[in-house]
This record gives structure tokens, sequence and C-alpha cells, in this order.
């Protein structure tokens, strides 16, 4: 085709219009690709927007359905304007960003591209995105053969980098619709936290979008995965939706370089059987680690007869029959965190049970108790100027995920850097630094949440990513306090099935019980 799509004529710059008609006699990246169905333009106005439009605040604005605030840009608005299923397996959202502010131009570009994948130019709207809570997965805009991604890009749609004060702008992504048709989904984008519960609609969308089945195109998926530990340190979980993988400890099964179990070993072990009987599990993967310390020809044998040792001990422990377990021993070759620090190397040596996730707990929800305070805000200082923080919700989000929100601001006369949010565990390993430093813990069943990640496949291995606020990286000066300003921050994490309240650590705060709503 020789245009990517249509646009519904909106009050716009001068420049924008150039733009604009020029992009209409340009043959686009993206050759021979058809467009979605449109709705028709003389319809009465729909919950969605066209697509790439430059407006002035206020005047024609279709209804927001959702929004949010930038965490690194003051005055930037994210409002979600369109979510629209088409031919039940895609996804069209339309975004318009708006300048609130009355002196500044904001640029938009860096702030909407996706941290997770290279771009060569930081031009386009890729990390307007999805999360299929279901099944644990980020979904981000379609890659075409031809072009980075099936979305909005400033060149080719004459947007610009720039929003002028008190102007608006439309982008778009078009992405897989999520799994089981729900009727509400998470907004996620790059800028700020999610928009939960935004409706999607089966109408066409307004406007002309690229059809991704007239071309091809590669699906853009960001595994999901929350983890969880005892607080005992004896066994940490990694939940992907699907399968549970739990990494118990060598240090609290065995003695140093042996194979035969330790007498705290059958206790740790008994849990990890009641989740597999719990489980509709037929295979149940055992597999031994090591650290990087030792050779190979060491290494190897270990690991295969320590995985031996608690495959043996689970299948007398299991109450149900029709079980089979498979035995494997990797030695130091599949490290889950770097191998640089004394605590990344003991959470290395490991034995892996891997099987499919059971199902949620039936029981009602009962009330937790906490040693923390009651109240939902805390102080510290940096730098000699007082910071406060509010928790503004833990929202409890389908398929057993939980959404954290706080707010973090400085109080003090002067400009001061915050840094304590990334200031975690030397073990934890992400592609940038992120709000890092919070712990969601339930007391009672004395098990501690950790920050969820979202993995994404490389030549080299596998990035981790905080599914969390970015707080340097492509998010440069999020720490960087004005006297005054207010920034809110989140954090995905599991949440137990029967808790009504955790206790929440952010950084150097004090601890907080928090209700989940």
């Amino acid at each position: 085709m020789t245009t990517l799509r249509h646009f519904r004529r909106q009050t716009m710059s001068p420049r924008s219009s150039r733009m604009l008609a020029l992009s209409a006699v340009l043959t686009v990246a993206l050759a021979g690709c058809g467009v979605l169905p449109k709705k028709d333009a003389g319809s009465p106005p729909a919950s969605s927007a066209p697509a790439a439009a430059a407006t002035a605040s206020g005047q024609d604005a279709p209804p927001a359905l959702a929004e949010t605030r930038s965490t690194m840009t003051e005055n930037l608005k994210v409002e979600v304007v369109g979510l629209n299923r088409v031919k039940g397996k895609h996804l069209v959202v339309q975004i318009r960003l708006s300048n609130t502010g009355t002196e500044k131009r904001l640029s938009w570009p860096g702030e909407m591209g996706d941290r997770t994948r290279p771009l060569g130019a930081i031009k386009w709207a890729s990390g307007i995105g999805v999360l299929d809570a279901q099944a644990r997965t980020w979904l981000l805009p379609y890659k075409p053969a031809s072009s980075p991604c099936l979305c909005s890009d400033l060149d080719r749609d004459g947007l610009g980098r720039f929003i002028d004060p008190g102007q608006s702008i439309t982008v778009y992504a078009v992405l897989p619709a999520p799994s089981g048709n729900p009727a509400t989904t998470t907004v996620v984008t790059p800028v700020g936290p999610p928009m939960l519960d935004v409706p999607i609609s089966e109408d066409a969308p307004t406007g002309d979008f690229p059809d991704p089945d007239a071309d091809t195109v590669t699906p853009v998926t960001r595994r999901l995965v929350l983890p969880s530990e005892s607080l005992d340190r004896s066994e940490e979980t990694a939940d992907d939706g699907k399968d549970l993988q739990v990494n118990l400890s060598s240090d609290v099964l065995f003695a140093v370089g042996r194979a035969t179990l330790t007498p705290k070993a059958r206790s740790v072990l008994a849990r990890t059987a009641e989740l597999i009987d719990a489980s509709p599990a037929t295979v149940v993967t055992v597999a031994g680690h090591a650290d990087s310390s030792g050779n190979d020809a060491i290494n190897d044998p270990l690991s295969l007869r320590r995985a031996q040792a608690v495959q043996q001990t689970l299948s007398a422990l299991l109450t149900r029959n029709g079980v089979r377990f498979q035995t494997e021993g990797h030695g130091s070759r599949r490290p889950l965190y770097s191998n640089d620090s004394d605590e990344g190397k003991r959470r290395n040596r490991r034995v892996t049970v891997t099987f499919p996730k059971p199902q949620p707990a039936t029981q009602e929800r009962a009330a937790t108790t906490s040693p923390g305070s009651t109240g939902l805000t805390g102080t510290t200082e940096a730098h000699g100027q007082p910071i406060a923080m509010e928790v503004t919700g833990l929202r409890r989000l389908p398929g057993g995920l939980g959404l954290l929100t706080y707010k973090i601001t400085n109080k003090g006369s002067s400009e001061t850097w915050f840094r304590d949010l990334h200031h975690t565990q030397d073990w934890e390993a992400y592609k940038y630094q992120a709000a890092t430093n919070v712990r969601v813990t339930d007391v009672a069943a004395r098990r501690q949440y950790l920050p969820g990640r979202l993995e994404v496949p490389t030549d080299g291995g596998v990035d981790f990513y905080c599914a969390c606020t970015d707080v340097s990286g492509v998010r440069i000066s999020t720490e960087k306090f004005a006297p005054g300003r207010t920034r809110e921050f989140w954090n995905l994490f599991a949440l137990p099935d029967t808790a009504d309240s955790l206790q929440v650590k952010i950084g150097p705060f004090r601890d907080l019980h928090v209700p989940i709503q």
C-alpha cells in the first residue's frame, strides 16, 4: 500500500498538517500491508481517537478511558483514548500524550520507546503494551519484517519530537490481544504506573491502522516472572503463571561437597511435596546446579547426585500417585544470578524442582498481622533534605498479581538526589537500575515477595528487566528531585491468595502494614 493509514482532520499546527499531507503521498516502510477494519468516520463518536493526530487540549478530544502521569517528565499526562479488539486476536491501543504545562515543550519519543529491545533510533511508540495477567505475559507491538514496530513513528507520522504547552498528540500501537478475551485489561507504558481495568471495545477503531495479517510480523512478548522466598532463605520460588520453579538452597539441603540430605532438608522438601500434590503435575523435573567454583568434573556429577537425592525424598513424601520424575545435573552452566558475589553464588547452589502451577487456594482470605506501622506514610533524608513517602495503593490484579504504587516527595528547600530505591542486594542483576529495593512480606506465612521481572532472550542468554519503575538507563534523572517535586513509582508482585493485608518495606522508610484493595 502507499499510505500506512488515513487521519481524520483535527485542529493541528501548520507544521503537523504539512507533514501529514506529505505522508499521504510517500511510500512507507511497511510496503504491502493492508489496513484493519475501521469505524465509519460519520458514525457517532466511539471510545477511540484518530491515530497520530495533533490537537489542542480540550478541542474535540475523545474521552479518556484511563490516565497516568509520567514519573520522569513533569507535566506529561498519558491517557488511553482507544482500546479496540480487532478480528478477535489483535488490539489497537491509542494513547493521548498531553503537555499540561505552560512554558516548556516536552519530548515524547524517549518516553514511549520500549526499553527492552534495541530500536536503532528512539522514535517509535514501541513501549505501549498490555499486561496479559492470566498468561503472565507483557504484550508489546508487533515487529514487522521491514520495521522495528507496528506503531507510531515520529518521522513517518509527522508528529515531531516535541509537544508544545497546552497541546496533545495521539499515538498508536497494534499488538496481540490478551488471552481469554477479557472485557478489560491493564495498559502499560514506560512512562508511569500501569493503567488498570481499561475497557476493551469490540467496535472497529476510528482511523486506519496497519493490518498485521497482511504482512509478516513477529509478536513481541516478555515473560513475567514473579519471585518469592521463605524468610529463612531455604527456598526461592519463581512463578510464570504456567509453571512453578522451586529453587531449594543446596546450603540448607546438603553439607559442603556432599549429596546426603541434612536433617533440616526433609521439612524444607515437605512444602515442595505439598505444592506438587496440589498441582496437576504428571511430570516433575528435578535439576541440580552449582556455582562457578570448582570445575565441571566435580560440579556435574555432584549436581546430578543431589538432584537424585531430592527426587527420592519427594517421591516418598507425595500423597498421590501418577507423578513421574526427571532428574538432571547441570553443574555451573545455568546460573540464576551473577557469580560475582557470595550471595549470588549461594543462590546458584541449588536444586530446582519444576512442575505445573498449583490451583489457587479456595479458602477465605484472612487478615494477617504485622509488626509494621498502620499508617501509609514514612519519612527519611537525602543529603540533608527531608524526603516523604506515601503508599497510594496495593491492588490485587487477575492471575495472582499485585500492583504497588507509592509517591516520593522532596519536602526540602533544595534540589537533591534520592537513590535508595535501587540500593538493593548485589545479587539482583537487571539491565537497568530500577526501583528494586522494595519488599512485600506475608509475616504469618513467613514469606517475602520480590519485584517481578521481565525476561528478554538475547544471543548470549537472558536479560532481566524489573517490572517496576526504571530509575536510570533510559530513565536518566528519575532520582533527581526539585524542591516540592513528587513522583509516583510502581512495582508488580505476586500476592498470596488468602491475605488481605501485607507488610511493605520501601527503601529506607519504615515498615508499613498495607491493606490489599
